[in-house]
């Protein structure tokens, strides 16, 4: 990871420190995502297990599809408080400063989560939800800022470097946080969390001067007017939750799916309306709204996608830890170690993808975005062919071999390779300019958009340790895959020049 010279575009001898050939900056904003995915994947991977342990266990008992639902909805609200996270970089704060307080917020979120008191607990998730919306949208953007050109060749490999320190955080989390947290005890593994976000924030303040000046700006800042109108609907909105909320608790009806049920058709409903409403604004020029209107399609690929890859950390956690054999030449592992080997994939094959983007594109060969799309479909789905083989093995109590979810995992890398940096680096291309940090904002409403449609099939009862469970999504994906690539032709003249 260390800095280099390089040549200017002039060719003559620069002083441009570089990282891997991409902008210094990148360097402080890989290190920063890192820890911050550290602590997100670390406590993630302890969630699932956490909710559904026994109380004499430590953990909350839950039954399982209570903690899937759970889980699937705080997925759902982490990205789709990006939305708002993104609003607040192009309008209030501006995508630098947005990303040092939500850093913040999350450091205190998982410190609360250390504290043994289900109240803490969940006000800590809250925390750490809102804190995460407003860190992706706009640590994404700053990569962007990077690369003023649209077209600069560097750019999808540098989103694809950035990735990698997503998952080099997200790879030793498990092996650590998920080790302490299931050896030792769930609540200190929360606190080690909070230690990697601290790590995170120092690594962030030290490399400010690397950052792109735009990272510094507020595109469309707020008038006064707006401010007062934002506020004063901010407000009624809380005070109407508030009533609602009392009222029914004074009927004592109150219970957990009071909360999950609203939050999961709000993961439904806001992001079908806010493509509609940006896609309609009377400001964005003909190629803007084209541009939209293809979006739309990888959109809901996306979704789809997300649907099925962010089981890893519900379905296929519960599967490892009631289905598999955990065991190897005797010695005993924790479930959630399983939650490495994607992250542990991605390092092994993203600095492939990243050159065999660039060879390609060199030779005029380069897939299109709708054909990796496609692929990534295609990848996911079959990966949960392979989980409906594996539940069906795993029949009456058996414990079935840890290749099975090996398999499953590299299937599910191998298209999120296809998909997801790709469709980071195509969000910034095809945003308008007056939407910039909240696209990015809509581009994880898709990971919102999928988590809730699993939150709702676990709130009307699906069983999720069945083959039907894996078939039919499986079927869904490769479906969804296909049609995408049998389009492709009809979309591409909507990107607006953008390839």
């Amino acid at each position: 990871m260390a800095s280099s010279l390089t040549k200017d575009s002039t060719g003559t001898a620069g002083t441009e420190r570089t990282f891997l050939g991409q902008p210094r900056g990148l360097a402080n904003l890989f290190m920063t995502e890192m820890w911050e995915r550290y602590s997100f994947y670390g406590m993630r991977a302890l969630l699932v297990l956490y909710l559904a342990a026994g109380v004499k266990d430590g953990g909350l008992g839950f039954d399982t599809a209570t903690a899937v639902a759970i889980y699937s909805v705080y997925n759902a609200m982490v990205y789709l408080l990006a939305l708002p996270g993104g609003w607040f970089g192009d309008r209030v704060w501006g995508a630098r400063k947005t990303v040092a307080v939500s850093g913040t917020i999350i450091m205190v979120g998982h410190f609360l989560l250390a504290v043994p008191a289900t109240a803490s607990f969940f006000i800590g998730l809250a925390f750490i939800a809102a804190g995460s919306g407003l860190l992706k949208a706009n640590i994404s953007t700053m990569v962007g800022h990077l690369y003023p050109d649209k077209n600069d060749p560097r750019r999808d490999g540098g989103f694809t470097v950035f990735y990698m320190g997503i998952n080099l955080g997200a790879f030793l989390a498990p092996l650590t946080i998920g080790l302490v947290g299931q050896k030792v005890n769930w609540h200190l593994g929360f606190a080690m969390a909070g230690v990697g976000m601290a790590l995170g924030l120092v690594f962030y303040f030290m490399g400010f001067r690397h950052l792109a000046p735009e990272s510094n700006m507020v595109p469309a800042p707020l008038s006064p007017a707006e401010r007062t109108a934002v506020i004063r609907k901010a407000a009624i909105w809380a005070v109407v939750a508030a009533v609602a909320y009392a009222v029914v608790g004074m009927t004592g009806s109150l219970s957990i799916d009071w909360v999950l049920w609203p939050l999961t058709i709000l993961g439904l409903a806001l992001p079908a309306w806010y493509l509609v409403r940006v896609k309609r604004d009377p400001e964005l020029s003909q190629v803007e709204r084209s541009r939209m209107s293809a979006y739309v399609w990888f959109f809901v690929a996306a979704a789809v996608f997300w649907g099925i890859y962010d089981q890893t950390g519900s379905t296929l956690s519960l599967f490892a830890d009631k289905n598999t054999d955990l065991s190897i030449f005797g010695w005993e592992f924790p479930a959630s170690y399983f939650q490495s080997l994607n992250p542990l994939y991605v390092m092994a094959l993203a600095p492939v993808f990243a050159w065999l983007w660039v060879a390609l594109s060199r030779r005029g060969k380069e897939p299109s975005t709708l054909a990796k799309f496609s692929n990534g479909l295609v990848l996911v789905g079959l990966s949960f062919f392979v989980m409906m083989l594996a539940q069906a093995a795993a029949a009456g109590g058996v414990k079935v071999t840890p290749l099975w979810l090996a398999a499953v995992y590299l299937l599910q890398t191998v298209g999120e390779l296809t998909l997801s940096p790709v469709g980071l680096s195509l969000t910034t291309k095809l945003a308008p300019e007056k939407y910039a940090s909240q696209m990015m904002g809509v581009w994880f409403l898709a990971v919102t958009a999928g988590d809730s449609v699993i939150a709702l099939l676990q709130l009307m009862g699906a069983p999720t340790d069945t083959e039907w469970w894996f078939a039919s999504q499986g079927a869904l994906a490769v479906l969804a895959g296909v049609a995408i690539y049998m389009f492709r032709k009809k979309v591409q003249p909507h990107m607006g020049g953008v390839h």
